[in-house]
């Protein structure tokens, strides 16, 4: 049984970001969005106009730095490889327990299609915050380039920051 990170998180988040679960290489290294051909991290440090770094607390840094959280629907399941068509015996985490833990997210962003339905089965989407799916930053979702990716992700997160 693969187990999934905690949220990166604080009380000051009011974004988060949900993905499925840890891919291989993230599980390996103990980071989020770990595989060099994934391009969350990428996107989110263009989007903030900041320079990209490898460093991992500096990565945190920059989603605390703009109130954004980071978790998985997933807590726990069995997968073969990185693939969310191969999840079976999925577990969700606990969002009960999560927003009680950060009152203040109040937007929910999917960093992909899967990640929105497994949280639509287990947790149920809410009043009183909004909800986004965003384009799989996975280098499994090649047929949508760099560029239009970073469009759809500006669009949908550079307003809910600049409303601090």
């Amino acid at each position: 049984m693969k187990k999934a990170f905690p949220p990166i998180a604080d009380i000051n988040s009011q974004i988060v970001i949900l993905g499925t679960m840890p891919g291989e290489k993230s599980l390996e290294l103990q980071e989020y969005y770990g595989n060099k051909g994934n391009q969350f991290w990428k996107l989110l440090f263009t989007i903030f106009n900041t320079e990209f770094t490898h460093d991992y607390n500096e990565k945190q840094k920059l989603l605390k730095t703009h109130h954004i959280a980071v978790w998985d629907v997933l807590g726990y399941c069995e997968r073969e490889g990185s693939l969310d068509s191969r999840i079976r015996n999925e577990v969700p985490n606990d969002f009960a327990t999560f927003y009680k833990e950060y009152p203040n997210i109040k937007n929910v962003l999917f960093s992909s299609k899967n990640a929105a339905a497994y949280y639509d089965k287990y947790v149920g989407r809410k009043g009183g915050i909004d909800y986004a799916v965003l384009p799989s930053p996975s280098g499994a979702n090649a047929s949508m380039s760099f560029a239009k990716k970073l469009e759809a992700w500006k669009e949908k997160i550079l307003p809910l920051t600049l409303e601090e």
